[in-house]
């Protein structure tokens, strides 16, 4: 064989290679991991309600009334076309007036003095669509809910336990609940007691 020869045989064996790590093995890991560390993620995101497709599990829905738990305020109003943050920093007077107005909102709507309201429940997330609230704005919710639903408040709050994703490899963040899967676990018990 020339050295020709053995160039193209270098060549073809090289790409044959390449083409099985990078072509099958390494895709195949990717979409391995993805299924163990965020299966929502990968198999997609949808939330269903009697069959029917109620939203996404990985934005905020926004809500209104006495039956439903509220995720965190939105810079961008829910529109997932404009996903964004405020940008507001820590020593503007806007951001101070908009946790000002969203703590008397909460307060009024919860029935609650001002100073135990959680942090999440007056600032938006850095998306401005995230569906994750704290476990303890969502305890503050539960009673409302409960009311409105005559579900209970232990079984809300089960709903709550059955809704809240534990942090990361058990140590990365901290826990959460899904106020939209929350919601849709909602109108399920009450439309399926």
């Amino acid at each position: 064989m020339n050295a020709y020869g053995r160039q193209l045989f270098t060549a073809l064996r090289f790409l044959l290679c390449t083409t099985v790590v990078l072509g099958l093995l390494y895709p195949a890991l990717v979409f391995g991991l993805g299924q163990l560390i965020a299966p929502a993620q990968a198999n997609g995101s949808i939330v269903s309600v009697d069959g029917k497709a109620a939203g996404s599990s990985l934005l905020a829905q926004p809500v209104t009334g006495e039956e439903f738990f509220y995720p965190r305020p939105s810079a961008v109003a829910w529109d997932a076309g404009s996903s964004s943050a405020s940008n507001l920093g820590p020593n503007q007077p806007a951001l101070m007036e908009a946790i000002e107005t969203n703590r008397a909102e909460v307060a009024a709507r919860e029935k609650v003095t001002p100073g135990t309201i959680p942090l999440d429940a007056l600032t938006a997330s850095g998306s401005g669509l995230d569906p994750q609230i704290s476990v303890a704005y969502a305890q503050l919710q539960r009673p409302r809910v409960a009311r409105a639903t005559g579900l209970g408040e232990s079984t809300v709050s089960e709903l709550i336990r059955a809704n809240t994703n534990n942090a990361l490899l058990g140590f990365l963040g901290q826990p959460s609940v899904n106020t939209t899967t929350l919601n849709a676990a909602l109108l399920q018990a009450r439309t399926n007691p």
